[in-house]
Parts: C-alpha cells; structure tokens; sequence
C-alpha cells in the first residue's frame, strides 16, 4: 500500500476522507477506518501514531505478521482481501454487511456451521486466532467472514499438539460455542460444556494472577 495515495489532512496522519470505525486506545492499538484507496473504499489499519516511538518497531510486527496471515488465507472466502501493507499501515477489503446479533433471522443452523468450520480451517492450517468474538465477524451475502488476525498466530501444526498451545487451540473452540451461546441463549452439554470450561491448571493460573493483582493493587 502506498501512503502516499491517501491524502492526509492538514497536521494530522488521518486521511481527509477517512470514516473512523475505531480509534486506538490501548496500547498497540490501531486506528482504524475506511477511506477511497485507488477507486475503491478500503479498510486500514493505521499505527502511524506510533512512528518515531519506542513502539513503532512492535507496531510493525503486528503489520507484518497480520498481513502474513492474510496473504496464506488468500482465496478463502472467510477472510478479507489484503490489499497492502507498508510500514505502520495495513490496508484490507472493505466487507460490505451486517454485524453478528441476535436477529432471528440470522441464527440459522448454517450461520454456526460456518462458525465452527472457519475455526477448523484456522486450526487445520496451524492458525490460532486468539480474538474470537461477534464484533469480529460479519455476516455478507450469507458468508460469515472473520476480520481481525491482529492476535493470530501461525505455527507449525505438530506444535498445536503442545499443552500450552492446545490449550490456545481449545480456546478458539470455546469462544465460537460462547457465540453461540450469547447469541441463541443456548446451554450446551456433554462434550461441548466440557470444551468450554478450561482445564484445572488455567484456572489455577488465573486465580493466582487475580490474588497477585488484588495484592499489588492493595
């Protein structure tokens, strides 16, 4: 992507014609819009508020590895076309739809068909997403398509065999059946209800990192 096709308005890195989507608050956190781009209306990620920071190094790590990620997901309809990345900028197909909700027409069996099979095929690939939620995802023409790989990570698939890692992996599959959940207001059971409650040791974890922040707070 060429920034210097993005015209910017005076003493600010936003484009003039930018309609802001989400303002970076957190610390790595893009702005993020849409603007024209060469004709068409493009999504970019903008971390230009970092440059000449301490932080713009890891904010183009973040660029890169998220538009590695897409470049390997290219073709597949459940992504978003990578139109370009240079420096702290990272620009994407615009996808034209609606927002998960709980519109009942909707909550269709094949909405979380498709929900379940786009974590397989991550997890097939050796991606895990590590973000899943509704605020994610779109609904387009009937294809649910999976924006965000700021947090995805691509290893080697043998690796997703490893405790630590499966436990990312069984992650990704308990957010998608809590999408479901929140929006169905579903229970599962059985199998899936065990998914969804993490093992001993995470929960172990948690706690002591909860007690440490309580005392430090204290």
């Amino acid at each position: 992507m060429n920034a210097s096709l993005i015209p910017t308005r005076q003493g600010s890195y936003l484009p003039i014609s930018a309609r802001m989507l989400k303002r970076g608050e957190r610390v790595l956190e893009p702005d993020v819009y849409v603007t024209p781009y060469q004709g068409q209306p493009v999504v970019v990620k903008d971390y230009r508020r970092y440059r000449g920071t301490p932080m713009a190094l890891p904010a183009r790590l973040l660029v890169w590895r998220e538009a590695r990620i897409l470049r390997r997901l290219r073709g597949w309809r459940h992504a978003p076309v990578l139109l370009g990345s240079a420096g702290l900028l990272l620009g994407m197909e615009f996808v034209a739809g609606s927002a998960l909700s709980g519109e009942a027409e909707m909550l269709t069996e094949s909405l979380f068909r498709q929900l379940r099979g786009v974590v397989a095929r991550l997890h097939a690939d050796g991606i895990l997403h590590n973000d899943l939620h509704t605020s994610n995802f779109m609904l387009a023409g009937g294809t649910l398509v999976l924006l965000d790989y700021a947090s995805a990570l691509r290893l080697p698939r043998w690796m997703l065999r490893l405790p630590l890692l499966r436990e990312f992996r069984r992650a990704d599959l308990a957010n998608a059946l809590r999408i479901q959940k929140r929006l169905t207001g579903r229970h599962f059971g059985g199998a899936r209800a065990e998914l969804l409650a993490p093992p001993t040791w995470v929960s172990a974890t948690r706690e002591r990192w909860k007690r440490f922040y309580r005392w430090a707070k204290a």
